[in-house]
């Protein structure tokens, strides 16, 4: 079974698929040693990790070719997180093969103008585009990819802009009618409650997406007996973990005046050659160098 289908398999079949996200490939690799079912190429934690907003800044090339490095260390799926298509519907049908032969297994694509504004920031503009408009985005990535099992999600982003539950819904549905395989439904409420609202109200035939960022509360098994979500992404935790870490073993050094405490509560050198891959090479070294 390819990554592809692994995917296509989990939207199908009713089993909660869990995403982690990452923003590079020891990340990615450290999801995958974790468990996870697959990674999340986030937007926002890449832009984190060059220190910018998650507004459009990044360009597509970064983006793409951190998804190409992601997707080369792991053996599940990666979802990438393409924000709004970097553009209209007809620079969506440039890039979505390019993503596909980066080795993604799905895009997601938010129905926002470009450039966004990343939907948890407090007073962000959230501004969407015609639904008629996003329609077309949606059918010309489903045109552009190579392969059937290569899933595009329509990202509705009309409960963060404060338009509420029947515009989401509409949204919703439109996008399901223009061909997307999922719909991931967003929201920054601090509880469950509106999310819960718009499964409960979703009619639509293709399952749902989850990114519970703001609402931590409801477990995955909370969402599994839900019956309508197909895929729960973790969306931000891999850069958070790492900027607690860093900053924590950071302010001990300085405080402490050198690494000997600090380097207690570390990983050993020898666990980060392994991670980098360093039995492969190895074995490499053993069999061609001549």
């Amino acid at each position: 079974m390819t990554k592809n289908q692994a995917l296509r398999a989990a939207l199908s079949n009713g089993r909660l698929f869990t995403a982690m996200s990452a923003h590079n490939p020891l990340a990615a690799k450290l999801a995958e040693e974790a468990g996870f079912d697959g990674i999340w190429g986030s937007g926002f934690e890449l832009s984190a990790s060059y220190a910018l907003p998650d507004a459009s800044i990044l360009s597509m090339a970064t983006h793409l070719e951190m998804m190409r490095a992601i997707a080369s260390v792991v053996s599940i799926p990666l979802i990438a997180d393409i924000d709004t298509g970097f553009g209209n519907a007809v620079t969506v049908g440039y890039i979505v093969p390019q993503y596909e032969a980066a080795g993604a297994s799905a895009i997601v694509m938010e129905d926002k103008t470009f450039p966004k504004d990343t939907s948890l920031r407090a007073e962000g503009r959230q501004e969407l585009v015609r639904v008629a408009e996003f329609q077309g985005k949606i059918a010309c990535a489903i045109a552009a990819r190579k392969d059937k099992d290569f899933a595009v999600i329509a990202r509705v982003e009309a409960l963060i802009a404060g338009l509420g539950q029947e515009e989401a819904l509409k949204r919703g549905l439109a996008y399901e009618e223009a061909g997307a395989d999922a719909i991931l439904i967003h929201s920054k409420q601090q509880t469950p409650d509106e999310i819960l609202a718009f499964i409960q109200a979703w009619p639509g035939k293709i399952p749902l997406v989850l990114v519970p960022t703001a609402y931590p509360q409801l477990t995955e098994a909370d969402i599994a007996a839900l019956g309508k979500v197909g895929i729960v992404i973790y969306g931000n935790h891999a850069i958070r973990a790492a900027v607690g870490a860093m900053r924590a073993v950071f302010a001990q050094i300085r405080r402490d005046g050198g690494i000997r405490e600090a380097d207690k509560t570390l990983p050993s050198v020898k666990e980060i050659i392994a991670l980098q891959g360093d039995a492969h090479m190895r074995d490499l070294e053993s069999r061609f160098l001549r």
